[in-house]
């Protein structure tokens, strides 16, 4: 199985960029993961919040094939523990799942479109809001984390 994270906008910020690199890269010896970026929309003052979600949602779409399993990150999804996020990650590669996506949408969130897409499926990693680097950061840091609490190693204390 290959997982993907599907982001809106680039990190701006080096130490973000830094941090989600070295988990990307230790993800990478237990299973195959990539990033893929969605450039942020244009926007002007008459762009309207669901004009920039319409917008972003056509981009994402454009990056899912359709055999892929899409989870989004979303402040409305479940909180899992991390063992649960290992647990759904071992689910998934029980299955046969050929791709799992996640995605961060942009500011405003998702359009009706990837909301459909994602046929409910939706995790949240906190009842706070993050800016979007530091998600992506998180987001990284727990599949790895997943990736260990799976292999038995010694990274997660309970």
């Amino acid at each position: 199985m290959k997982v993907v994270l599907i982001a809106v906008g680039n990190v701006k910020s080096p130490w973000a960029a830094q941090g989600e690199n070295t988990y990307a890269q230790r993800i990478g010896h237990y299973i195959q993961f990539e990033t893929v970026v969605v450039p942020d929309v244009k926007t002007s003052r008459s762009t309207t919040p669901q004009a920039q979600k319409e917008a972003e949602g056509c981009l994402i779409l454009s990056k899912l094939q359709p055999t892929d399993a899409v989870v989004l990150l979303d402040e409305h999804g479940k909180q899992p523990t991390s063992r649960g996020l290992a647990e759904m990650l071992q689910g998934y590669m029980n299955s046969g799942v050929k791709r799992l996506v996640f995605i961060i949408g942009g500011p405003y969130g998702f359009s009706d479109s990837v909301y459909d897409r994602a046929a409910g499926r939706m995790l949240s990693l906190s009842s706070l809001t993050f800016p979007h680097e530091l998600a992506r950061l998180i987001f990284t840091e727990q599949l790895y984390r997943a990736m260990t609490i799976l292999r038995g190693e010694p990274y997660h204390h309970d």
